[in-house]
């Protein structure tokens, strides 16, 4: 056997083997390496560019189309190419890919006439880009599509169902109570549950759902030539898949459950994005009625026209708010013995073209379904500020929505007006209710310092509606509570409504927090407040809101002291 040249054994050192391709006979000429190149290939498969194309995937031409669409060759030099393309010795062998390199020599009249380069396998780049790929397109934990690649299925799912008028379904599924498993045993345990309940899921598709994880803890699942009775069968399925069996992770088997809200497509979903929404919706009531339950969408009359005026009120708000007709009215909170006012509550009112307004009743739960509070919240402590300012006798109380407690916009702007106005924060009472204050004690703690540095006092609204102790109200520093008016307003006809008021007036004399009751509606009701020890009473006996300035009132028109 002769001795193999010194340039061979290095292109077979590197899985490569070089060519010379005459293009008139179309003949190839391989170095002795070639064998060891294309080891499942046979040499009659190699000896002609005709037969080797019948090799080549995906497009047999992809070597001549090289060649024609090079630019021409100048002063008979070589013109150079490269192509990457798969080579495959049958149909149920593998690919083999291929990277070739060369320069093409034109002959008289210019065209190319021989050509001759170098192959390389190409395995592990392309392995690398089809990785690449996979990552683009599935998500890392579970291997399953990833959000973009499933709405992108989505909206052809729901194109096709439109044009071959068939019907499928859109699920989301969402574990119940991740953040539980998070916080107990850790991200990683939670990623664990994660991929187990993908793979459970998987396990009971049929051929031809698509299946993707749509974010943290939700999936999404298309489920194509579905009925509605399809889909109630294939969602118990699935939640039974979920819940039956624990979860096994590192840290101990874990139980979980999933809810699911689904919507059919095309008939209640035109398109990809109002299939989500309308997922989403239907999840979410799944989540809210019971965890592990599953809801399907359907329409629904007051609900649209419910949105409808959502979207009205929205615009009257923000129009509102844009040319100052959200304005403040004012509601006397006066010394329970001496019936002289002690202080002010500053409520929001919303001036409506017709010269009519809304009262806060109408305009909170709106504002705060919709987003709106933190913007409202921010316009009436701007004009409570100016009100104190301008009036340096009086004090002033403003409520402040769940929503705005932790706003950093709401912090920004109250420290800036504090600052433009020194002494101002020394006559504010903050009214935060009783759901706020039971949130995160320690979140809700630093919400009240921050308010006391600037001399401000805090008040719990609606005291007693819900559970908040009374030594978390000393842990957090408050000086008032305001007790719910649900219980005051019927304790001169109420035994359980007087006990539990003067309960609550008691512990917090004991406490030294100042006590205010809410809606007092009579002469005889505010006797029995004085009586117990209550300090401040409010109500329709005292007098309602109003936008005018009761400060500015001259001092005869006081209601006098009670005998």
């Amino acid at each position: 056997m002769p001795a193999v040249p010194p340039t061979q054994a290095i292109l077979a050192s590197l899985g490569q083997a070089a060519f010379v391709w005459d293009l008139a006979s179309d003949a190839i000429a391989w170095s002795d390496n070639a064998a060891a190149v294309f080891s499942d290939i046979p040499a009659a498969a190699l000896s002609s560019g005709v037969e080797f194309s019948k090799l080549i995937e995906p497009s047999r031409s992809i070597r001549t189309e090289a060649l024609s669409h090079s630019p021409p060759a100048l002063n008979g030099e070589g013109v150079a190419y490269r192509i990457e393309y798969g080579v495959r010795a049958s149909t149920s062998a593998p690919v083999i890919w291929i990277e070739e390199t060369g320069c093409w020599f034109a002959g008289p009249d210019g065209r190319p006439a021989r050509v001759q380069g170098i192959v390389r396998i190409n395995n592990e780049r392309r392995a690398r880009d089809a990785q690449l790929l996979k990552l683009s397109r599935h998500d890392p934990l579970t291997g399953e599509l990833n959000r973009t690649h499933l709405i992108a299925s989505l909206a052809e799912a729901i194109e096709e169902t439109t044009r071959l008028r068939t019907s499928s379904a859109f699920m989301l599924i969402g574990i119940d109570h991740l953040s539980r498993v998070n916080d107990a045993f850790g991200f990683d345990v939670a990623d664990a549950v994660i991929a187990e309940v993908a793979r459970r899921i998987r396990a009971r598709l049929r051929g031809g759902d698509v299946f993707g994880r749509f974010s943290g803890n939700k999936f999404g699942l298309i489920l194509k030539n579905c009925t509605v009775d399809d889909t109630n069968i294939a969602a118990e399925r699935f939640l039974a898949g979920i819940r039956d069996d624990v979860v096994p992770t590192k840290s101990g088997p874990v139980s979980v459950t999933a809810s699911i809200g689904a919507v059919g497509v095309p008939r209640h979903a035109r398109n990809a994005d109002e299939a989500i929404n309308r997922a989403h919706e239907t999840l979410d009531g799944a989540k809210r009625r019971r965890a592990g339950s599953f809801s399907l969408w359907r329409p629904n009359v007051e609900r649209e026209a419910q949105r409808r005026v959502n979207i009205r009120v929205t615009d009257e708000i923000v129009t509102a708010l844009n040319e100052r007709r959200i304005v403040a009215a004012f509601e006397p909170v006066v010394e329970a013995r001496s019936r002289q006012p002690a202080f002010y509550e500053c409520l929001v009112r919303m001036e409506q073209e017709d010269g009519q307004a809304l009262l806060a009743p109408d305009i909170v739960p709106v504002a705060e379904r919709l987003g709106l509070i933190r913007l409202v919240d921010h316009r009436v402590l701007e004009l409570a500020v100016a009100e104190l300012a301008a009036s340096p006798s009086v004090r002033l109380s403003l409520n402040i929505s769940p929503a705005t407690t932790m706003d950093p916009d709401w912090w920004t702007g109250i420290e800036s007006l504090m600052r433009a106005h020194p002494g101002v924060g020394e006559r504010l009472i903050v009214e935060i209710t009783e759901t706020v204050a039971i949130q995160d004690i320690d979140d809700v703690r630093g919400f009240v310092t921050r308010l006391k540095n600037f001399g401000s006092q805090i008040a719990i609204d609606d005291f007693g509606a819900g559970y908040t102790s009374f030594r978390n109200l000393r842990k957090l520093g408050v000086d008032i509570v305001k007790i719910d008016g649900a219980f005051v307003q019927n304790i001169a006809r109420s035994a359980d409504d007087r006990a539990f008021v003067h309960t609550l007036i008691d512990l917090a004399n004991r406490l030294q927090i100042k006590t205010v009751a809410e809606w007092v509606q009579d002469e005889e009701a505010a006797v029995m407040l004085r009586e117990w020890g209550c300090d401040y009473i409010q109500g329709r006996l005292i007098g309602l809101a109003s936008p005018e300035r009761p400060w500015a009132v001259p001092t005869e028109t006081v209601l006098p002291a009670a005998g």
